[in-house]
This record gives C-alpha cells, structure tokens and sequence, in this order.
C-alpha cells in the first residue's frame, strides 16, 4: 500500500506545480502609454477607451492640434497635491492614417502642443461632405516607450 500511494503522491505534486504556470492575460495585450494625448477640438475625453473625433468644416484646410503631456504621479496619494500633468517639450510626434499613411510628422512645443495643418484629400476625403470621415493615429516615443493614440475627424 506504501508503494501506491509514494508515486500517485508524485503525480498529484507534480501536477499542482504545472498547473500553477502564470498566463498571460489574452484581454489586456496592450502596454500603458508612457504620456496622455489630448486631442484639442474633440469633445471632453473623459472616457479614455473611445476614439475622440474632432468635427471640422469640409470647405476649409484641416488643422489638427494635440497637447503631449506625462502624468507625474509621484503625489498620487498626497489628496492635496494629486498627478500633476507636466507638458512633453520638444517630442516628434507623427500623425498618420490607419492604413499606416504618414500624413505628417511635428514637435511639440514648450507646452505640448503638436499642430498638423493638412487638406482633406491628405486625409483620404477627396470631395468632404458632411459625415465623411477619417481614422487617424497620433505616435511617437517617449522616454524608449512608443505610443499610439486613436482619433478620427469627421466633416461638418
């Protein structure tokens, strides 16, 4: 009896150590964004998993505008002094259309901000007319980490 239960005991060990193996998380395959882009002229960006669309007049040149900013978050417990949002000076930001398109490439000033000025047709919208629309990604890299924020801009 003593000679039955020494292996089985081994089996079950062994297999509560292989069943213990840490699994990647198949839902959350993304990496944290090493800096906040707000993207100007779109509605309030409170629910960061949505695309922010800007509306633009598709009888005019498109200017798109983005402020970089890092979120300092060494006071994250102090209440009384919190994340301090910090401008990304001087950063090379590429904005691009979804199908890998570079449309343009800026730096971002001393407060953050990033301005692409562009026609519609850069956008892939030949002839704008109202609900027409364009998927586009702001990217860069900041501090060795790369980032890609999602927009659109549609026609007014």
């Amino acid at each position: 009896m003593k000679k039955f239960f020494t292996p089985l005991t081994f089996l079950i060990g062994f297999g509560f150590i292989t069943a213990c193996q840490k699994a990647e998380d198949p839902f959350v395959p993304r990496v944290v964004s090493p800096v906040l882009v707000q993207v100007m002229g779109a509605p309030y960006q409170m629910d960061f998993a949505t695309e922010p669309t800007v509306t633009l007049d598709g009888t005019k040149a498109t200017t798109l505008i983005a402020r970089i900013l890092e979120l300092d978050k060494t006071n994250i417990l102090d209440h009384t002094k919190g994340i301090d949002s910090i401008p990304v000076a001087n950063l090379p930001v590429k904005l691009t259309l979804r199908n890998g398109t570079q449309i343009g490439e800026a730096t971002t000033d001393s407060k953050g901000i990033v301005t692409f000025a562009m026609t519609w047709a850069q956008l892939g919208i030949s002839t704008p007319a109202s609900g027409n629309r364009a998927a586009i990604s702001w990217k860069g890299e900041y501090k060795g980490q790369a980032f890609t924020r999602l927009s659109a801009v549609q026609v007014k």
